[in-house]
């Protein structure tokens, strides 16, 4: 989805429907059920704006094919079409995916550079090979489910292309509470469960950065996420 999903610098959230458990959640409905109503019940739910590490690790990118998984409101997509890049954008939640094609529109982003796609990530994946594969936030309860999703994500990278996976390396400034149950994995992790050819993929980057993120009261916070990029070889 377009930013993080909870709220952070550029004032968006940390799991969002960029999540992709498909189980049963709060009062019966699936996760895309709960999503869809959230996004029912808020004009927007993200700042539109895209990924701040999207901006950073693809500037020096060549625009071709993208795919952006749980694109959210489109901040992503619409920045990555902005720019050249022809998009697939995949989402669990149907509310979502028709709210993203309607800022695209509003941003006068050509219809052939986007595709939308609705996809449970754990269930389906877009199918086609690409330059780019962005992956922000897919935060799971479930471990390996995460796992499996990126490993699919690196099936979809083609020959030359980059896969770009953005996540929490653990809890905000403000919020020390325990919760076992959820594991923010580190970057070293994350590298390690997409089980990359020793020496084949290039690792253009694996590391933790600290950035400020607001807390709900309005004080200053911070946060650490992390970033992996990665280059499958040409051949």
């Amino acid at each position: 989805m377009d930013g993080q999903r909870e709220p952070r610098d550029d004032g968006r959230a940390a799991q969002g429907s960029r999540g992709h458990d498909g189980g049963r959640g709060h009062h019966g409905l699936t996760n895309a059920e709960q999503w869809d109503t959230r996004y029912r019940d808020s004009d927007r739910v993200w700042s539109g704006e895209p990924n701040t590490a999207l901006v950073r690790e693809t500037a020096d990118l060549a625009p071709g094919r993208a795919l952006d998984l749980g694109c959210g409101e489109g901040g992503d997509a619409i920045w990555l079409a902005r720019r050249g890049w022809h998009v697939t954008a995949a989402d669990f939640s149907s509310v979502a995916l028709e709210r993203a094609a309607r800022h695209a529109a509003e941003a006068g982003v050509p219809e052939e550079r986007l595709d939308w796609q609705k996809h449970d990530l754990g269930q389906t994946f877009p199918e086609g090979e690409f330059d780019l594969v962005s992956a922000h936030f897919l935060h799971s309860h479930d471990d390996m489910a995460g796992t499996r999703v990126l490993r699919s994500a690196v099936a979809a990278v083609a020959p030359g292309g980059v896969l770009l996976v953005v996540g929490h390396s653990g809890w905000p400034s403000w919020d020390t509470g325990p919760r076992p149950d959820i594991h923010f994995p580190a970057p070293e992790e994350v590298l390690a469960g997409l089980e990359l050819p020793e020496g084949v993929w290039e690792v253009l980057r694996c590391e933790n950065y600290e950035r400020i993120q607001p807390s709900p009261d309005g004080q200053t916070g911070t946060r650490t996420d992390n970033t992996v990029k990665v280059r499958r070889p040409r051949v």
